[in-house]
């Protein structure tokens, strides 16, 4: 494959740490075909304004809540935790058309870009019609996520969710869930229509939504239907610890305890929260070479808890966020709560690092990020090496919180100095993006939400 062009950076993040002079080859697929250090640049090279670093892989995302961001943060009764938030949040999912959600979306992703990630896994449950009528096609709402990545140009991994039950021991789903319903061959039908379209920067997996969300039989039909295939396989799990109690008097078994006994995990698998895990659960996760998605933004606004963080590092599990509820849409603040969170736990500061190892908590946290969502998506390779498609983020050395530091301090600078996305540009299969909204984008989300609250 012929090169499509060459770049050049003064100063980059490779193979976990600043090297300076790196000449980057971008292949015609707009994939990385070479990258090399202490090159000088060539007189052909297009030379970047900034030390160049990778884009993060946003893994777990629903992209319809959006449209929920700032409506809920108000209490009018005595209780309000993650059950009663989610009451809430169906009003909008029980209103929200392809149409919409495409506007949503479109916006949410232009943030998202902003944010520094340039592909979302996209945990995809809102299948059917609001009010039950007939879609044209049974996937439009997966069209419409499809077509807001490919209008604002980030990566967008599909994984359509099966959901067939409200809970533990309950027949199937609640009225204001039949949105939701999705068998485990719905979902895999669902998986081969989109591999199938073959739609740029769009590539498909498949989910489950949660352990009480689906019977065991569910999962192990779902699994028999995906067999080998290469793949991911996401689920919410232990997130809340009324869905731990649950478990426990459904099946004896804690969440991840259960999962993991039934000899399905394998690398394909990303558990989305583990919050509530124990060591011997962690153990048993790491055997199995699943990894995690973590979601610290959400995981406060919803207060979940906070999970074993130095845990699952010791354990050496995958590791990546995401932006879940989209109360946050920029990797960097996902990075330092998840340090901050246990921080504020443990009275302890760089909980995260690796003292005779890696001594930066940002850097420990960044390099696991890339090299989990790699997996989240999908892809056998992320970052800046070959063979990974050619997405990154070019420093601002301008910007407030990196101005007059040290080069080898950078990172640590991004992550607990900035305010969220200190870089002047942001590329996509070897192409720079723009990475604010256009008019008619906002104008779109506009419309949209007063469509979906003012009448409301």
């Amino acid at each position: 494959m012929a090169a499509l062009k060459t770049l050049h950076a003064p100063l980059a993040w490779v193979d976990g740490g600043w090297q300076r002079d790196v000449l980057l080859t971008v292949d015609g697929t707009g994939h990385w075909s070479e990258i090399t250090v202490n090159r000088p640049a060539p007189p052909d090279a297009e030379k970047l304004g900034g030390p160049l670093i990778p884009s993060l892989v946003n893994a777990h995302s629903h992209a319809f809540q959006r449209a929920f961001v700032g409506l809920a943060e108000r209490r009018d009764s005595g209780q309000d935790d993650f059950w009663s938030w989610r009451d809430r949040m169906y009003a909008l999912a029980l209103r929200i058309s392809p149409q919409q959600l495409r506007a949503v979306a479109s916006q949410l992703y232009a943030e998202m870009l902003r944010g520094g990630y340039t592909q979302v896994c996209e945990f995809h449950y809102l299948h059917h019609a609001a009010a039950g009528q007939v879609l044209d096609d049974e996937l439009d709402m997966a069209w419409a996520l499809a077509a807001a990545a490919e209008e604002v140009g980030i990566g967008l991994t599909l994984l359509p969710v099966a959901y067939t039950r409200s809970g533990f021991g309950a027949s199937g789903l609640r009225p204001e869930q039949h949105r939701f319903a999705a068998s485990a061959d719905w979902v895999w039908r669902a998986c081969q229509r989109i591999q199938a379209a073959g739609l740029p920067r769009v590539n498909a997996g498949v989910a489950l939504h949660s352990l009480r969300g689906v019977s065991a039989d569910d999962l192990h039909r779902l699994m028999t239907l995906v067999g080998a295939a290469d793949l991911p396989i996401h689920i919410h799990i232990a997130e809340q610890t009324a869905e731990v109690a649950d478990c426990l008097a459904a099946t004896g078994q804690r969440p991840l305890q259960w999962l993991a006994a039934q000899g399905r995990l394998d690398a394909r698998w990303q558990l989305v929260h583990a919050t509530h895990a124990q060591p011997d659960e962690i153990e048993a996760v790491a055997a199995s070479g699943a990894g995690i998605v973590l979601c610290p933004g959400t995981e406060a606004n919803l207060g979940d808890g906070l999970t074993d963080l130095p845990g699952w590092l010791r354990a050496g599990v995958p590791m990546t966020v995401g932006s879940d509820s989209q109360v946050t849409r920029g990797w960097v603040e996902e990075l330092r709560w998840l340090e901050y969170g246990q921080r504020l736990q443990l009275r302890q500061r760089n909980v995260a690092s690796l003292p005779g190892g890696q001594p930066s908590s940002a850097a420990r946290l960044f390099d696991a990020a890339v090299q989990g969502g790699a997996r989240a998506a999908g892809f056998a390779a992320w970052g800046l090496t070959p063979g990974a498609r050619a997405d990154a983020l070019v420093l601002n050395r301008d910007a407030d919180a990196l101005r007059g530091l040290p080069d080898d301090m950078l990172l640590d600078a991004v992550v607990f100095g900035s305010n969220g996305s200190p870089w002047h540009s942001v590329w996509v299969a070897g192409r720079a993006r723009p990475w604010r909204a256009p008019q008619r984008v906002g104008d779109g989300f506009d419309a949209a939400m007063r469509q979906l609250w003012v009448s409301a």
